[in-house]
C-alpha cells in the first residue's frame, strides 16, 4: 500500500470558471517522486456570518468571549460546519451541518440540518437555496433527546457523512454512537438509530459505564454508498482501541437487510496524527478518500485525496492508495492555490476529471484563511491529472 503517484496534470484551466480554458502546462511538480498537479478550475464562497433566515438563536454556551471578532450568541443558526455532501441535480447540492460547535457539551441549541445550496462560479458565490432540519416525530430515538418537540440538536448526535439514496431517503453517520440515521425529504427519522456492533464512542448514551474503545467524536466521518445503491461503506475517523495506530475501519452495511455484513477493511493513514474528512464510492472496487493533518493556514502540511482501492493488490492488509490531489499544492493561472483549513470534509465527483470539494469551517472556530477572521464556506472544484475511469452510476 505504498503505491503513492501524483496525477498529472493535462492543462491549467482558468480561475473560477467551470470548463477548460487554453491548454497550458502547470509546470513539474518540484517533490521528489511527483509528476505533475491537479488544477483548481472553480471558487465560490458562502461568508461565514450567514444565518438560516427566521431560526433561533445559537451558541449561548460559548460565552460571551469574541471569536475570531465574532461574538457569541448568534443571532440565529449558522449556515455551516459542511461536513458532507450528496447531488440533488441541476447544480443544486445537498449539504450537512455537523454538530454545531464542536463538542456535545456547547451545541444544545444547534439544529442539526441539511442546506441545498447552488454554487455560481462565475460570480464566485454560493446561494442558500433552503433546507430542513433532522427530527424524530415518530420517538424512534431510545434515549431521551434535548428538544421537546424531538428536533435533533449537536448535544443528540455529530452527523458528519450523508448519501442520498434512490428513493430519495438520506443515509447519515454519526460520530456520538456512532449510528447511522435514516431520514426521509423532509428530514424526519424513519429508522431507529443502527449502532455499530462493537465499537462505542465516549458520547454513546448507551455506555452504561463501560470502557468505550473509540476516540471522542471519532465515529463516522466518512460514508459512501456503492454504485449499485444497494450498500453503505461508513469508515471511522479513530482508530478502535487494540488495532494498529493509524488504521481505520471501514465497514459494509447492506441497505436491504437493515444490518452489517461481516466484510471490513483497513484504510492506513500516512501518519496515526491524521484523520479523514470523507469518503465516496468511484466504482465497485475504488473509492476517494481525504486525509488531513489537523493544522490551518500557514502551519497546514497535509491536506490530500487520495483515490484508495479496497482489492489490497500488494497485500499488506490496508487499501492501496494513489495521491490524486494535494489541495495545498493546487496549479492555478494565478499560481499556486492552497486549500488551507483544518477540517476538509466535502468532496463529489463533477465529471470523470473533475472534483468538487468543501471545507467544514467550524464557526466561528476555524481561520485558515485569514487569521483572526473566521473561514468562510469555500467550493472549489478541482482538474485531476488523469481520468478517474469511474462507474457511470456515481453521477445518480
Amino acid at each position: 500500500m505504498r503505491r503513492i503517484a501524483m496525477m498529472m496534470c493535462a492543462g491549467a484551466l482558468a480561475f473560477g470558471a467551470t470548463a477548460p480554458a487554453a491548454a497550458a502546462d502547470p509546470g513539474a511538480d518540484p517533490r521528489p517522486g511527483g509528476d505533475g498537479r491537479a488544477t483548481l478550475t472553480g471558487f465560490a464562497s458562502l461568508p461565514a456570518r450567514t444565518f438560516v433566515p427566521g431560526s433561533p438563536p445559537s451558541g449561548a454556551q460559548l460565552g460571551t468571549t469574541p471569536i475570531n471578532g465574532v461574538t457569541p450568541p448568534f443571532p440565529g443558526q449558522p449556515v455551516q460546519g459542511f461536513s458532507g455532501i450528496a447531488r440533488r441535480g441541476d447544480g443544486v447540492f445537498d449539504v450537512l451541518s455537523d454538530n454545531g460547535f464542536g463538542a456535545k457539551a456547547n451545541s444544545a441549541d444547534f439544529l442539526l440540518r441539511v442546506h441545498q445550496i447552488k454554487p455560481d462560479f462565475a460570480a464566485k458565490t454560493v446561494r442558500v437555496l433552503g433546507g430542513f432540519n433532522l427530527s424524530d416525530p415518530r420517538g424512534l430515538v431510545p434515549f431521551p433527546l434535548t428538544r421537546p418537540d424531538r428536533t435533533l440538536t449537536g448535544a443528540d448526535f455529530d452527523v458528519e457523512s450523508i448519501v442520498r439514496a434512490a428513493d430519495g431517503t438520506y443515509w447519515i453517520g454519526d460520530e456520538f454512537g456512532p449510528f447511522l440515521l435514516h431520514v426521509n425529504g423532509r428530514g424526519e427519522l424513519v429508522d431507529a438509530p443502527i449502532e455499530l456492533p462493537g465499537v462505542k464512542a465516549p458520547e454513546n448514551p448507551g455506555l452504561g459505564g463501560a470502557q468505550p474503545n473509540l476516540g471522542r467524536s471519532k465515529g463516522f466521518e466518512g460514508l459512501a454508498r456503492s454504485v449499485d445503491g444497494r450498500r453503505l461503506y461508513p469508515l471511522l475517523e479513530g482508530t478502535v482501541s487494540g488495532d494498529p495506530a493509524g488504521t481505520l475501519r471501514m465497514y459494509e452495511f447492506d441497505l436491504r437487510r437493515r444490518a452489517y455484513t461481516d466484510r471490513r477493511w483497513t484504510y492506513r493513514l500516512d501518519d496515526p496524527s491524521h484523520a479523514i474528512g470523507d469518503a465516496i464510492a468511484v466504482d465497485r472496487h475504488r473509492f476517494l478518500i481525504i486525509e488531513r493533518d489537523n493544522l490551518e493556514g500557514d502551519a497546514a502540511k497535509v491536506k490530500r485525496v487520495y483515490l484508495a482501492d479496497r482489492r489490497d493488490r500488494d497485500g499488506d492488509g490496508a487499501l492501496d492508495k494513489t495521491l490524486v490531489a494535494d489541495l495545498l499544492d493546487l496549479a492555478s493561472p494565478a499560481g499556486t492555490f492552497r486549500f488551507p483549513f483544518q477540517t476538509i470534509e466535502d468532496v463529489i465527483i463533477l465529471d470523470d476529471r473533475t472534483l468538487g470539494l468543501l471545507n467544514d469551517n467550524n464557526f466561528p472556530f476555524s481561520s485558515g484563511r485569514r487569521p483572526g477572521s473566521p473561514d468562510d464556506n469555500e467550493f472549489i472544484t478541482i482538474r485531476l491529472a488523469r481520468p478517474l475511469h469511474a462507474d457511470d452510476r456515481v453521477y445518480r
